[in-house]
């Protein structure tokens, strides 16, 4: 018998070695399972071969499942059958010998073995949570055996890798080799060591002990952020089988708890959303062999909030960034909001305090433009008017070397417009972070018309080596996500004008999903900001729709948090959002002053209102060809908006719905509220030829 395509045994004197070879990270897919076992097979019937080491070839030792095949047909072995199961029946000791990820059935697999080593940067986790579904391989048996049931219960519930020296700490490991050492010689001397150890360290042969307590406890720990979701108690039901349970009967219970989940729209939307992200950083219209440009010396302009925040994220992945303001006080200024946030993650605990000096000598304050123009990126991060940024523009085209890339963070300006001030139009483009920029994981990367395709190849690579998630807009105003989020944020206003309040709004959208309300999240961004883009927005567009109750607010001086009222009132030292009757008033006045006739909205009114509104605004982005797909949209509104990701984006869940009832509903409100509401020619098209929103053919990119 030869070896599979995907799985080779290979011998090292008396140690039989398994090597997983499927590209890129040995996903658990077709083949992988039988190759394991057949190599298994072979070994034990080998006398020759005393021992056996279980690795992967390439990048990792196994990443987990395939995730293409959960949803699907593909008939999974029956219990006692699968790889780890025969794994852990071997007579003959196995060791996992880890590097890359043990994620997922790769971290099953390594608990079907008898011993796990791994070198010191492998990262260890059971993430299924974060895909709608639970470790469906005996994790959820075999963790809390081998871990105890709480530490079973952090890592499943949370889905959070675990680095090495921290597995070998709470036992899921039993030794990490020294840095440096090869894994495959350190495995084999491993197994070498194992060779007459009897009886073989089987995991399921371990119990798994807990009080009762900390079941009760963990649900309720996660009550706010798993709301409307099922897996994450999934989880806890099957950890909790596990310690009340023989093993055989608990990984019954585990594949029942499986079952309910798989084919749930919870796990649905969920792995769409995980394919969508990677989706996104292919762009269809990219020649072949651009490739982007290495950087090592960014900078950034504009010490505020948003500068500040765009440091940070040079800075937390070990980029020293140079950061410059137009006046030393800005610049001493947003040095100590950096400080102070770093300050707060530290008292957090979720950053150690060698870690915040560390990151901290990143940054490089600088005096002006000559000490940047060695950098070979910079992104303009100053306010948001064209007037402020053309003259950053044109100083930094006049010092930067000819090779520099020149990217804005605005939000809505046009680019192509910015760019003309320069000479070098190609070498131009947009960085949009999102507020708090060291925290928001999306990079809306725009494309003025002018920027050859390396400029933007080079600003999605930027967003990933930064730890975000890049994806492409058109030079459009408000660029995708705000444009297509504008409609929203008009709509919400306009509800109040009916007889809604911003309490109710923001409930309906929590109870949806959402961490935040819009109303307390317009108060945390600064209700100045919005004013400023209205005011623009207004005087290009005579018929624009004016927001009289939000102007009011601006106009008292109330601009949210930072001046301790806004939508809602806030205590000193307090971003708790309070209703304050003084809003509540305004809206009365105001809209008896507008004679508009107040009426009561049930949750899902709302809900539809602020989201049709945007699903009908994005329609017309395609149809204008300002972004390539609606996979796009849907990552724009899972990262930027904190659109709740068991919903799957924007238009997923709209599809959910049904294009068809989703147009009849717009369609109506056209003919109540009139030309704000009017469908998109792209949203009748697809309702009238019944295609799904996933399967939409925008227009050509431009």
């Amino acid at each position: 018998m030869t070896d599979s395509p995907v799985v080779r045994l290979e011998k090292d004197g008396d140690i039989g070695v398994i090597i997983v070879n499927y590209p890129p990270v040995n996903a658990l897919g077709p083949g992988v399972a039988d190759g394991i076992i057949e190599c298994l097979n072979r070994a034990n019937a080998d006398s020759s071969i005393k021992a056996m080491v279980l690795m992967g070839d390439g990048r990792s030792f196994i990443a987990g499942a395939d995730i293409r095949g959960f949803g699907t047909n593909r008939k999974r072995p029956p219990l006692g059958e699968r790889s780890y199961d025969v794994m852990d029946a071997s007579p003959k000791p196995i060791v996992a010998a880890i590097h890359g990820y043990a994620l997922g059935g790769g971290l099953e697999n390594a608990m079907g073995c008898h011993y796990r080593v791994a070198v010191p940067s492998a990262k260890v986790g059971l993430p299924e949570v974060l895909i709608g579904i639970l470790p469906g391989g005996g994790g959820t048996q075999r963790l809390p055996r081998l871990a105890g049931p709480q530490t079973a219960l952090d890592m499943i519930v949370s889905g959070r890798h675990v680095p090495a020296p921290e597995a070998l700490k709470l036992g899921i490991l039993d030794a990490v080799l020294p840095e440096g050492t090869d894994l495959r010689a350190g495995a084999i001397a491993f197994a070498r060591t194992k060779i007459d150890v009897r009886p073989l360290p089987r995991v399921r042969d371990r119990e798994a002990k807990a009080d009762p307590s900390i079941f009760d406890a963990m649900r309720k720990s996660i009550a706010r952020r798993a709301r409307n979701q099922k897996a994450p108690y999934n989880c806890i039901l099957a950890v909790e089988a596990a310690c009340t349970l023989p093993f055989e009967d608990g990984i019954r219970r585990e594949q029942e708890l499986f079952d309910e989940l798989v084919n749930a729209d919870e796990a649905k939307a969920l792995r769409y959303a995980f394919f969508a992200e990677r989706e996104v950083s292919k762009l269809p219209d990219m020649p072949l062999g651009v490739q982007p440009v290495d950087f090592s010396k960014p900078a950034v302009i504009g010490a505020g909030t948003m500068g500040g925040g765009i440091a940070m994220s040079f800075a937390d992945f070990g980029y020293d960034v140079r950061l410059m303001d137009a006046t030393e006080e800005g610049l001493n200024r947003g040095m100590e909001r950096i400080r102070n946030n770093y300050a707060t993650s530290v008292k957090r605990g979720s950053l150690a305090q060698d870690e915040m000096e560390r990151r901290l000598a990143r940054i490089h304050p600088v005096a002006g433009y000559d000490d940047i123009a060695d950098c070979d990126v910079v992104v303009e991060a100053v306010f948001e008017r064209m007037d402020v940024k053309k003259p950053v523009f044109a100083k930094l085209d006049e010092v930067m070397n000819k090779d520099a890339f020149l990217y804005s963070n605005s939000s809505a300006l046009d680019l192509d417009d910015l760019a003309s001030v320069t000479s070098r139009p190609d070498k131009v483009a947009g960085t949009h972070f999102f507020s708090p920029a060291n925290v928001m994981k999306l990079l809306e990367v725009v494309r003025p018309p002018r920027a050859s395709f390396e400029t933007v190849a080079t600003a999605m690579a930027l967003g990933r080596r930064i730890g975000k998630i890049s994806a492409i807009a058109g030079n459009t105003d408000g660029f995708v996500a705000n444009r297509s989020r504008a409609p929203f944020n008009s709509e919400m206003v306009i509800l109040l004008e009916e007889g809604c309040l911003p309490e109710q709004v923001d409930k309906a959208m929590v109870d949806f999903g959402y961490p935040m309300g819009p109303f307390a999240v317009g108060d945390l961004a600064g209700l100045d900001i919005g004013a400023e883009g209205r005011k623009r927005r207004a005087l290009a567009n005579p018929n624009y729709r004016k927001l009289p109750i939000a102007d009011k607010l601006v106009e008292m001086g109330r601009f949210g948090q930072k001046t301790g009222a806004g939508w809602y009132r806030y205590e000193k030292g307090d971003r708790t959002p309070h209703p304050d009757p003084e809003v509540a008033a305004i809206i009365k006045q105001v809209s008896a002053e507008m004679g508009v006739v107040q009426r009561e909205f049930t949750d899902r009114e709302i809900l539809c209102r602020l989201l049709f509104s945007s699903v009908n605004e994005a329609c017309r982005i395609l149809e204008e060809g300002k972004a390539y797909r609606t996979v796009d949209v849907d990552v724009m509104w899972l990262h930027g908006f904190g659109f709740p990701r068991y919903r799957g984006g924007l238009f997923f869940w709209a599809d959910q719905i049904g294009v068809r009832e989703v147009y009849n509903q717009i369609a109506s409100w056209h003919q109540q509220y009139g030309e704000r509401w009017a469908p998109s020619p792209l949203l009748r098209q697809l309702a009238e030829s019944g295609t799904s929103f996933r399967d939409a053919k925008p227009a050509p990119f431009v």
